[in-house]
């Protein structure tokens, strides 16, 4: 993308163990995307636009990917989802827009419609490429301050900059990006890939602040401010701070080696392990509790590092896990297989402390353990992905901001408002965990609500 290497980017290690991982759907050449354009029926009522969370006018950018214009495609794409770019690696389109493709109903294989989007996206905010989209050369004077640097936050700064508006983006983590940089997939979307679009964003007029904490009292030290201080200091504030730490089984011998959270593995792999960590799983017995897409992601990208064996265990029946089935079809096709109705009560470790066995109870169609059914399975690394905390201090810092039942954000959800006037939320702190595209499209409709507002139009 246009803006330059920054140094998120450069912090990034090219000896990642990430890095190891091949993208599974690679780049379209020009011809390819052309051919597979042409197929599409550029449908006036299209079902895929519908399904879209963010509602891109998918015939549209197809149609000028057809035609050759592809930054005219981009273009079209960018109007709706600012991170058009991530979303077409990311988003499971099997569910969504391709899943919605007419040629589904008529045995015909549905357009590539994600393929088509990152061949646009791609092609047309390669480096070196002239500027696909411009900030407003007139600044409004007015300034908003985002909380957490993931996909909601971005595309919230991002669409309130292309207008003139002063957005600045506060990032605990030295890097920002959010999940797309930490905890996607390295088989869908590599760490320096996700930086890159980052800073896409950036280049737009956004202000990155990377290393700063929000939730303290004012002078606490560098790199932290609190929400008071933003909101005397912005016009408005948005909250994308996303989830916070991996659940904990809470059962004897989880503390010690070998036992991971999902979200934190993930990140580990993508940011510290260097390629010479890899015999960490190469040739290792590793079993993922869970069964959501996080889990599913875990246990596909330790079975494309080597694993000697990939287990799946949940506490339920398979039709109860909650993962993409063609996600779990292509860990089933990487040799990932399931131990079922398994609930996790013991991690076995030897006398030095090394994780030898996870103890499972056999349940029932309750998922109730059944007395007397223990049975231990052989392991080395065991990775728990059965949810994360919500972020609750957020709310201690910003008056007029609750929380519902499950510690999320209320906000309402088509526009992101909060019960404080001047805070808008979107993301997974308000959903409790969705899609990227859901985030996208809960920043940007926060942006078009309150930028509205300031143009004093009605209802918003």
């Amino acid at each position: 993308m246009n803006a330059s290497r920054n140094e998120s980017r450069n912090a990034l290690s090219k000896d990642r163990l990430e890095n190891e991982l091949a993208d599974k759907k690679p780049l379209y050449s020009a011809a390819e995307a052309r051919a597979e354009a042409d197929r599409c029926l550029y449908c006036s009522d299209a079902p895929c636009i519908k399904a879209c969370p963010t509602e891109i006018d998918i015939p549209t950018f197809i149609k000028k990917i057809a035609s050759g214009n592809v930054r005219g495609s981009a273009r079209t794409i960018f109007d709706q989802n600012l991170l058009g770019w991530s979303c077409a690696r990311v988003c499971p389109v099997e569910v969504l827009c391709v899943g919605s493709c007419v040629y589904n109903g008529w045995g015909r294989e549905p357009i590539a419609i994600g393929r088509l989007q990152r061949f646009a996206t791609e092609t047309a905010t390669a480096e070196g490429a002239p500027p696909l989209l411009a900030p407003a050369a007139t600044k409004t004077g007015k300034k908003v301050a985002c909380i957490g640097g993931g996909p909601a936050s971005l595309a919230f700064a991002g669409y309130l900059a292309l207008e003139g508006h002063e957005a600045v983006v506060f990032e605990k983590k030295a890097v920002a990006g959010g999940l797309n940089t930490t905890g996607i997939a390295p088989y869908k979307l590599h760490a320096d890939a996700a930086v890159h679009e980052v800073e896409f964003v950036a280049g737009l007029g956004v202000e990155l602040r990377t290393g700063v904490d929000v939730g303290c009292e004012d002078g606490a030290g560098p790199g932290r401010i609190s929400g008071k201080k933003l909101l005397d200091t912005y016009d408005a504030v948005f909250v994308g701070v996303g989830l916070g730490a991996d659940t904990r089984l809470g059962i004897p011998g989880e503390d010690g080696p070998g036992v991971y959270g999902a979200t934190a593995w993930i990140e580990r792999m993508k940011l510290e392990m260097s390629r010479a960590a890899r015999e960490e799983v190469a040739g290792k017995r590793i079993l993922v509790v869970g069964g959501g897409n996080t889990a599913i992601d875990v246990a596909r990208e330790c079975a494309q590092l080597g694993a000697a064996d990939v287990a799946m265990v949940y506490r339920r029946g398979a039709a109860d896990m909650s993962g993409y089935e063609h996600e779990m079809e292509a860990a089933r096709c990487e040799s990932v297989h399931l131990v079922l109705h398994a609930q996790p009560v013991a991690f076995v470790r030897d006398a030095s402390g090394k994780l030898t066995a996870l103890r499972v109870a056999k349940t029932d169609d309750k998922a109730k353990p059944i007395a007397g059914s223990e049975y231990e399975i052989p392991c080395d690394l065991v990775a728990l992905a059965i949810g994360q905390s919500k972020l609750r201090d957020i709310a201690k810092e910003l008056p007029g901001v609750e929380l519902d039942s499950r510690g999320c954000v209320v906000a309402n959800a088509a526009t992101g408002q909060t019960g404080n006037a001047k805070v808008f939320a979107g993301g997974d702190c308000i959903n409790g965990g969705k899609e990227v595209v859901n985030a996208v499209a809960d920043g940007r409709n926060a942006a078009r609500t309150l930028m509205a507002r300031w143009a004093g139009k009605s209802g918003s």
